[in-house]
């Protein structure tokens, strides 16, 4: 045999990345967003709201943030959506007290006999379709849940109220109708509160002023609401505007009310948000409140909240800015029209933080933001974007599939479709009049997606929207000449769930100098599915999927080892002076690399064509080498061990 020849030594890199931070901090948002919810879990909405349409709400709040207390006068217009309505229901916790209930003026009849709810009698029945209005006198102290809906605390320089109602708290502090039905087509809020507080509201702050030692705000918003994103917060606020400069328009403002000890800071943190603004109006579309405002609160809360027009925030963390700022678009201009499809609202504002990565981070915090989010969702093998069970609070807000795996979702949907029609399917979904500042459904966004396209989604919402699991790509290849044979298999997570998912799935080929590269895309439709294409440079090496377009793990991208090594024989191991490699089955050894435990090159043997080699291992020092052996149906390891 020939002695053992000193060849061209090559490095392989595999350049290691902390990747915990990322996945936590989206992680972290979902955990305290379900965790907020976690005492209302049971909530349905009520039968008895669902007979009349929601047009407008006055509402009058006196709120003093010392004090763990409420009191309010809510007047409701409404249209009836049955003939003969006699009787009224609101969403209302008993532990707050209706004083009356006026109806053209006139004090009318009401009983809190459900626990939960209002009923309002109507002096008369109602026809369908015809305007009217009541209003309802209550106060008391708000249930305390432990988990939100209506909060009083104390910050280091004075006492704060805040309230989050996401999904089902409203209830808990003024009477309503929570829905993901009706919108409030627009509202009007007064907050009357002791002098020395400022009241972050929704909308645009249209008026305040001083009445002998209380203050009143009056916001206003013009634009459809949903209940839960209804929301107040008051205490001894600082407030400051940053102006995000536009292509399309005015500035936008983004009015931010801060703790007294946090100004600072927060003057330095804020103005990160004209990047994300500025981003999002680019490929979403203008702010859709843009007339109006985007703001900050800061309350007492280990999260935020996307309430419409301010989000309420704890800090102002870079990815929880742009995850409340994205729900400004998907969850508030567009809501989720079930609870089932919370993806429409959370998935989206994960992944939009994500892209905010792409577009303003780089290369690298891309790469890491998209590898942190494919270790959260395989950390285990199922579950469904899609919520099969609504009564479950944790399960709706569940950080690793309603966000993470729902976020992945959005960016496999752009690789299947390209850019392009991804894009401009999504701006059209938004911009749809039967969909906008109303609710929507996953089928919507699929609809849109398949007009630009011009592409049938419906497999693949079946297999990574309802469907569970994740592939395991196995692939191996052949070459002769510039002639490359692929083959391309796959395992999947929860087979009983989906055993099989379509993909088009790139590959990166790469040459033994480690120079040459190209990356192909493989149509992936069955098992052992091959693909021959002319490549002209020898492959020594395949990546599947190196940029992450899809949500797989545990790949082996050069398969053909498992089936090659079990025609090798390499032996006797451990060795002391020579080693014996023998092939069967019409295998042909090729050539040799030999490679220490520092990942060394020591040397090889090429031009081979034979079933047997036998190599001279005295020289080596004792210990782990690996060999790479090229034979006529691909390149394979072996290890050994020398004594």
């Amino acid at each position: 045999m020939r002695a053992l020849l000193p060849i061209l030594s090559y490095l392989l890199l595999f350049v290691g990345v902390p990747l915990a931070g990322l996945a936590q901090r989206t992680e972290a948002i979902a955990t305290a967003e379900a965790r907020s919810h976690a005492a209302r879990q049971g909530f349905r909405s009520s039968p008895e709201t669902r007979t009349y349409d929601l047009v407008y709400q006055r509402a009058q709040w006196e709120i003093d943030p010392a004090r763990r207390y409420i009191k309010g006068a809510i007047t409701s217009h409404f249209i009836p959506q049955e003939q003969a309505l006699s009787e009224l229901w609101f969403d209302l916790d008993g532990a707050l007290r209706v004083d009356s209930v006026l109806y053209q003026q006139q004090k009318i009849g009401f009983d809190q006999d459900s626990p939960k709810l209002l009923r309002i009698a109507l002096p008369a029945s109602l026809p369908a379709s015809r305007l009217d209005s009541v209003t309802v006198y209550y106060q008391g102290v708000p249930p305390a849940t432990g988990w939100g809906s209506f909060e009083q605390a104390q910050h280091s320089s004075g006492p704060i109220v805040w309230t989050l109602s996401e999904p089902y708290g409203a209830r808990d502090w003024w009477p309503c109708k929570q829905s993901l039905e009706d919108k409030i087509d627009s509202i009007d809020i007064w907050i009357r509160t002791p002098l020395g507080n400022k009241a972050a509201s929704n909308g645009l702050l249209v008026a305040e002023r001083q009445e002998g030692q209380q203050m009143v705000y009056h916001w206003q918003h013009r634009y459809p609401i949903v209940t839960y994103l209804v929301a107040l917060a008051v205490t001894n606020y600082v407030a400051f505007s940053d102006q995000v400069p536009t292509t399309d328009g005015a500035p936008i403002q983004v009015l931010n009310y801060v703790f007294p000890q946090s100004e600072a800071q927060w003057r330095q943190q804020s103005g990160q948000i004209a990047g994300m603004m500025q981003l999002f109006n680019e490929l979403f579309g203008r702010y859709p409140f843009a007339d109006e405002k985007y703001g900050h609160a800061q309350f007492s809360w280990g999260g935020g909240m996307e309430h419409q027009t301010m989000s309420f925030m704890v800090n102002l963390n870079y990815d929880l800015m742009a995850h409340e700022l994205a729900h400004q678009w998907f969850g508030n201009k567009i809501t989720c029209g079930s609870w089932q499809d919370i993806w429409i609202n959370e998935g989206f504002a994960t992944y939009l933080t994500g892209l905010t990565k792409e577009r303003l981070g780089g290369p690298a915090a891309w790469q890491i933001w998209k590898q942190n989010l494919v270790n959260s969702i395989t950390a285990q093998p199922g579950g469904s974007v899609w919520v099969p069970d609504t009564t479950s609070v944790s399960r709706i807000f569940d950080g690793r599939l309603s966000y993470n795996k729902g976020a992945y979702v959005l960016h496999m949907l752009r690789w299947v479709v390209g850019d392009e029609a991804f894009f401009s399917g999504i701006r059209n979904y938004l911009n749809d009049p039967q969909l906008a500042f109303g609710f929507a459904r996953a089928q919507d966004v699929q609809r849109h997606l398949e007009a630009s396209s011009g592409k049938d989604l419906t497999e693949f919402f079946s297999d990574w929207y309802y469907g569970q699991g994740y592939p395991s790509y196995v692939s191996y290849f052949r070459q002769s000449g510039s002639s490359l044979t692929i083959s391309l298999s796959q395992t999947t997570s929860l087979p009983a769930s989906v055993d099989f998912f379509e993909m088009p799935v790139p590959v990166e080929l790469i040459g033994r100098n480690g120079l040459d590269r190209s990356t192909v895309v493989l149509d992936h439709r069955q098992q052992e599915q091959q693909f021959t294409l002319e490549v002209p440079f020898e492959v020594a090496e395949m990546r599947i999927d190196p940029e992450l377009w899809i949500l797989s793990a545990n790949n082996n991208p050069n398969g053909l080892e498992e089936k090659l090594l079990a025609l090798l024989e390499l032996y006797p191991n451990p060795t002391h002076n020579r080693l014996v490699l023998e092939a069967k089955e019409g295998l042909r050894l090729q050539e040799i690399i030999l490679i220490d435990s520092l990942g060394r090159q020591l040397g090889g043997l090429s031009r081979q064509d034979a079933p047997r080699l036998e190599l001279q291992t005295r020289a080596l020092a004792p210990g782990h080498y690996l060999l790479r052996i090229k034979t006529n149906k691909g390149w394979v390891s072996k290890r050994f061990t020398r004594h």
